[in-house]
């Protein structure tokens, strides 16, 4: 009979170490947890000089396995949809009194070949060896991170495992909401916008060439803002008067979205390229009203739910300052955090650093106070939510105006170039005349 050394937990929640025989891994557990343990870390003892048999078997089972399912080759993370899914899945299993294990084993065969399938492919075989669920996930932080890997910790130690999975699936859910309803609601804009530029390329190349050789045969003197079209005109289709150009201007406006969104990420990357741009974001009239909304929101349910699945304050407020992505609230979470080691309170360094509106902070005194903390983060959360919803349409009415202001100067700009010149020419022919 194979032995077993595990490491657990015990009812005051101190690590316990020591030595069990048994059959299997499964019998190893159960048998541990007869004793009144919770087990983190089950794994066979290995032979002197060599592997165990278990492991032996461990790495023939997985050659049949692949074997037997061939080349599987993924491309591309894990999308939030698909691991909401596999969360609730997950918890309604553990709900309905499935061993994890067969659980696990259950999803594993239902997933689409992809990223999450190899994933879990690998977790079953870490659970199945005695590796707590949590550390198993935290082996692939591109599909779990750490706040998705410390609530399922809570949840184990907590024995309430399904619980915590259905909260973390209404998390994703919800956080996943926010982001489609700004991606949403910036699809009309941003359409706008591609369409106007490549309807004002196209009268640039195709047709403003045209007019200047209508004028060149007229000899007519141009104005300024005339001269100035047609240079922009040539300098589009890359044929300016005197001058050598490499590039064509076409190819800079096709390319100029995605350089600016590569110069964006490359500045982000930049510890004051991303505080610059998340302070600059902030000042910025209605936007910055959104993007302070959003942040709010995000912070206070990952707080929020951190700390009502058992996750130790500390621990929670560094995860959630780690995941916050702005980095005006991180530096706010981290006085939060140094308020918090000091004995003090949550609220206090939230007031300070001005963040957040008075009834926020308010909020969150009165659940620091009635012992609901937890309860009043995600109220707040909720609230800011739909407060978003505003904010976007708030946002969506102020952009219609500006971009038919906008495109209607463009397009009168290019009206009024052109035809101060025909004028002229219908003048000097009706003189001559």
């Amino acid at each position: 009979m194979p032995t077993y050394v595990y490491e657990a937990l015990n009812a005051a929640g101190k690590p316990e170490k020591g030595r069990i025989d048994a059959d299997s891994s499964d019998a190893a557990i159960a048998a541990i947890r007869q004793n009144g343990f919770f087990p983190t870390t089950v794994r066979e003892e290995k032979i002197k000089g060599g592997s165990s048999k278990g492991e032996s078997k461990k790495e023939e089972k997985k050659k049949a396995k692949k074997k037997k399912g061939g080349l599987n080759i993924s491309i591309g993370g894990v999308k939030t949809k698909t691991l909401t899914q596999f969360t609730r899945q997950l918890s309604t299993l553990q709900d309905a009194g499935l061993p994890l294990l067969r659980s696990l084993q259950i999803l594993e065969m239902q997933q689409k070949p992809g990223k999450l399938r190899n994933i879990l492919a690998d977790v079953v075989e870490d659970v199945e060896s005695g590796t707590a669920l949590s550390d198993a996930m935290s082996k692939h932080p591109k599909a779990f991170d750490r706040l998705y890997c410390k609530m399922v910790a809570a949840g184990e130690i907590g024995g309430v495992l399904d619980v915590i999975l259905q909260r973390l699936a209404g998390f994703m859910e919800k956080s996943e909401r926010l982001k489609a309803r700004i991606k949403g609601a910036m699809i009309y804009p941003i359409c706008v916008i591609f369409v106007a530029v490549g309807i004002v390329s196209g009268i640039m190349y195709f047709v403003i060439p045209k007019f200047k050789d209508i004028f060149d045969d007229f000899d007519v003197t141009l104005p300024g803002i005339t001269l100035w079209l047609i240079d922009l005109s040539l300098w589009v289709a890359g044929t300016p008067e005197g001058k050598e150009q490499v590039i064509p201007g076409w190819v800079w406006i096709m390319a100029s979205p995605f350089l600016i969104f590569a110069f964006f990420k490359l500045v982000r990357k930049t510890k004051g390229g991303r505080a610059a741009i998340d302070i600059i974001l902030m000042k910025i009239p209605v936007l910055g009203n959104l993007v302070e909304k959003t942040s709010v929101a995000r912070f206070t349910r990952t707080l929020g739910t951190l700390i009502s699945a058992g996750v130790p304050i500390l621990e929670a407020v560094l995860i959630t300052r780690d995941t916050s992505g702005n980095h005006v609230y991180e530096k706010a979470l981290t006085g939060v955090h140094d308020s918090i080691r000091e004995g003090e309170s949550v609220a206090d360094p939230l007031r300070e650093a001005k963040v957040c509106d008075s009834i926020v902070v308010n909020m969150i005194e009165v659940g620091e106070e009635t012992g609901d903390l937890d309860v009043m983060l995600v109220k707040v959360a909720d609230n800011y939510d739909e407060e978003v919803d505003v904010a976007v349409t708030a946002l969506l009415s102020l952009l219609e105006p500006v971009l038919v202001v906008v495109l209607g100067g463009i397009v009168g700009t290019i009206v009024l170039a052109l035809f101060m010149p025909l004028v002229k020419m219908i003048e000097s022919v009706s003189d001559s005349g």
